[in-house]
């Protein structure tokens, strides 16, 4: 598979801290699961009108972030958008992945020096959220 999230080179690097998904032991194993996965349920409700097949990762960054982060520990952190909203992405010992980058089309966004994002100050926000995530989380289970 030819991978094209930000990141990648260096994601091969980055192993799972636990064994919950047999199957998943770098964030490449997660984005090939996740590419049948992801569906218009788990992208942001504001996006939904938008998403497709052709463009799978379009609002599923902090659910995905923080899916990756429970397999593979470190932190999430957020670009600041022009709307106010944050793309989340991965950063694990130093190494930095977004698995959802390519819903910006060749878009460079900016991964140095961004807030720390935690999951419950996004849940919280939206509930919604929430659930799409517990969806990413069961989903992943039954095929892994």
């Amino acid at each position: 598979m030819r991978y094209k999230f930000y990141g990648w080179e260096n994601a091969q690097e980055v192993h799972a801290v636990n064994h919950e998904y047999k199957n998943i032991d770098t964030p490449l194993d997660l984005y090939e699961a996740l590419l049948k996965i992801w569906c218009e349920y788990s992208c942001a409700p504001r996006m939904r009108q938008n998403w497709s097949e052709e463009n799978p990762t379009l609002g599923q960054c902090s659910i995905t972030a923080f899916l990756a982060q429970d397999i593979f520990g470190g932190k999430v952190l957020g670009v600041q958008r022009p709307d106010g909203n944050f793309h989340c992405y991965n950063e694990v010992n130093g190494k930095i992945f977004d698995l959802t980058s390519e819903q910006f089309e060749g878009e460079e966004l900016n991964y140095s020096h961004n807030p720390e994002q935690f999951r419950e100050k996004h849940f919280e926000a939206k509930p919604e959220k929430k659930e799409r995530y517990e969806y990413l989380k069961s989903e992943l289970l039954k095929i892994n």
